[in-house]
This record gives C-alpha cells, sequence and structure tokens, in this order.
C-alpha cells in the first residue's frame, strides 16, 4: 500500500517504482529522529515527517578518503539534481553556503532548500561525523535566523534537517529536549571512496619524477666537482 500511495502521490514511472523498491524506500522514509510531530501543528507534523528519512543513500558521488565537510557539500552541489531525488518530491533547492547576517555577523547556513507542499524553508546542515548534542544548537539557531529573515507571514515555520555520518537516538532526543524549533536528525551511507591507486601517482609520472630527481643529482654532482 505504500508503494501504491506513493505511485498515484508522486506519478511514479515503472522505473521509479522499481528504484524506490530496490532502495528499500518503506523502511527508510519518515524514520528519522525528529521533533516534528510535537512542534508542528496537526498534518504539517505528520507530513513533516514522512518526507525524512532516517539514512540518505549518497552512492551517488565519489569522495577521496579523509574528505571534510566542504567536499561533500561540493559534491552534493554537483550532483544537486540526484541529491533533490535522494531529498524526495517536493524540495527546491535555495542555494548553498546561503548568507544570513545576524547582529551584524555574517553566517552561513550549509544548503538551504524549499519544500513546496509543506510549504517552508528546509535548513540543511552536513557533518561527516557522528552526531554531537552541541550540533542540535546551532541548526536551532539558523531555523530561527531563517524564520526571522526569510519566511514571509503566509508560510509555514522553518524546519531543520541535520545530516551527520552517524547517530545515537538517546542523544539525538536528549539534545531536542527544551528546544521549539522543528528538527530532525538523519544519517547518510554508501558514498563512494576514490579508490587509493587513483590517488598515487602512475608510473609514468613517476619515472618522469625519477628522471628529473637523476638530472638534478648530476647536475649538483657537477656544481660540486666545479666548485673544488
Amino acid at each position: 500500500m505504500f508503494y501504491i500511495r506513493k505511485t498515484i502521490e508522486e506519478g511514479l514511472s515503472r522505473n521509479a517504482l522499481i528504484d524506490y523498491i530496490k532502495a528499500d524506500l518503506y523502511h527508510r522514509a519518515g524514520t528519522a529522529v525528529t521533533n516534528f510531530e510535537e512542534m508542528l501543528p496537526g498534518l504539517q507534523g505528520t507530513i513533516a515527517q514522512e518526507i525524512v528519512k532516517d539514512t540518505y543513500d549518497l552512492n551517488f558521488i565519489t569522495l577521496q578518503s579523509g574528505y571534510n565537510e566542504e567536499d561533500l557539500e561540493d559534491a552534493l552541489e554537483q550532483n544537486i539534481t540526484s541529491f533533490l531525488l535522494e531529498l524526495g518530491t517536493g524540495f527546491a533547492f535555495v542555494g548553498r553556503q546561503k548568507e544570513i547576517i545576524v547582529s551584524g555577523k555574517t553566517r552561513k547556513i550549509d544548503m538551504l532548500f524549499y519544500h513546496i507542499g509543506l510549504k517552508c524553508y528546509v535548513v540543511v546542515e552536513l557533518k561527516v561525523v557522528s552526531f554531537e548534542p552541541e550540533f542540535a544548537g546551532k541548526l536551532n539557531f539558523y531555523v530561527n535566523a531563517v524564520n526571522e529573515l526569510l519566511k514571509t507571514p503566509d508560510e509555514n515555520p522553518t524546519i531543520g534537517l541535520l545530516i551527520c555520518k552517524d547517530k545515537d537516538q538517546t542523544e539525538v532526543q536528549w539534545a531536542f529536549q527544551g528546544i521549539q524549533t522543528p528538527m530532525g536528525v538523519a544519517s547518510y551511507d554508501n558514498i563512494k571512496i576514490e579508490e587509493i591507486k587513483k590517488q598515487l601517482p602512475s608510473e609514468e609520472q613517476i619515472q618522469k619524477r625519477l628522471e628529473l630527481a637523476e638530472e638534478e643529482f648530476l647536475l649538483k654532482k657537477q656544481n660540486d666537482i666545479l666548485a673544488t
């Protein structure tokens, strides 16, 4: 029934439906740790919970081992169509490193989206490490800033989504206690790591370096002889 409803709501083609089934969307959608149903009114809270996933499959990007947050942002921006498909129906990309000015200080949001169905902004913060409680405070700040600076009176409250390498449900729930803004935490996986051999110099490059080193050695030796 879940996939039938998705097919009707999103007008899925046969291939798109197969992709959803293979990705096991039924078990991944709507399972992120959030406070949406508590902090958002009625139907909006339910829909917001349904659109977020517990784990986002980022198998469409390849990064080098030891990548940082900027590398991850670059890759997602370069593959924004695939990322939007993974986020789900209704998301529109507003911008990366979206600048906001608060009390004369410039702050930058990792990625900002707008959800057409929910009629609200979605602040997405990316972390290449496991969830830490202090991440919730920063996300809370950005959500409030967007509400104050970008949201119009006829739009619904902004929601925040932190996507990190891993998370502990208890830590997330405790970090959310006392926070009044709607936020969720999800994880990501399946990033392809560039093969080590691709990062190492080729045989031709090594040979050229050896020849250059030999030339430098002979030149130094000649200079030493002339100097004596």
